[in-house]
């Protein structure tokens, strides 16, 4: 793990450009709820690169499985018919939405059913395999690129130069993911909402293929009492400080 040190704002809208033809890969890795999603697609957007929500790859997977009656603990059966939805982003939109066979399930990968079954169906060997390998190529059609997930440094793009892994307690995630719901006017039981980021931490890193790590080399940030826009800021500047460096 590598810590910057930086003054606030020391680059942060400031003389050092990444220029159009730099390539750089920035992963961003973290438990659920620290709001990696929403930092990446927000630090893309300032960086002038392309975003990647992977977590929107495995929830478009668990998507398919329940829209197809794919029994869910057939390992093979999951690969097979993932693989047949042909995955992929349309760039054109921004964010870029997420389609299965050609069809935008944006929509769909956010509603309860598909959430439920998404880390399960996560630590499938076959299924990670298919989706790392696709993140990949995205990665080589992308090289200017902000990815978000648990394994974008340690195993999908280890090489990359600059890597991020956001944290914060699970009593503050529990919080954030109970205000999420209440603002789309689902029930919330913040009690049973901690017992399942608990239960999700200890099986993300568990699993044994693509396991919820920070990399060695990661700039970890504990997001807990920061706002989002200082959370943003302070990314932004490492990155920028990294790019000058290089």
């Amino acid at each position: 793990m590598t810590r910057t040190t930086l003054l606030p704002g020391s680059f942060r809208h400031g003389p050092v450009v990444i220029q159009s033809s730099t390539p750089i890969i920035v992963t961003i890795d973290g438990p659920a709820g620290t709001g990696k999603s929403s930092v990446a697609r927000a630090l893309a957007r300032r960086l002038g690169l392309d975003f990647l929500d992977t977590g929107a790859m495995y929830r478009a997977a668990a998507a398919v499985v329940l829209d197809r009656g794919v029994n869910r603990f057939d390992e093979a059966a999951v690969a097979r018919e993932v693989a047949s939805a042909d995955l992929h982003f349309d760039w054109s939109a921004d964010p870029p939405r997420i389609l299965a066979w050609r069809q935008p399930i944006d929509a769909r990968i956010r509603e309860a059913d598909v959430e439920a079954i998404v880390s399960p169906l996560a630590a499938l060997a076959a299924l990670r395999r298919h989706l790392v390998q696709k993140q990949r190529v995205i990665g080589q059609q992308h090289q200017r690129l902000v990815t978000e997930g648990r394994d974008q440094g340690s195993v999908v793009f280890p090489d990359a130069p600059v890597k991020f892994y956001l944290d914060a307690s699970p009593q503050v995630r529990a919080s954030r993911r109970a205000e999420q719901l209440r603002g789309t006017g689902r029930p919330v039981d913040e009690r049973t909402l901690l017992s399942e980021i608990i239960e999700r931490d200890r099986s993300d890193s568990a699993r044994p293929d693509g396991p919820l790590t920070c990399p060695a080399d990661a700039e970890r940030v504990d997001t807990s009492g920061l706002a989002f826009e200082q959370v943003v800021d302070r990314l932004e500047d490492v990155v920028r400080a990294r790019v000058a460096a290089l």
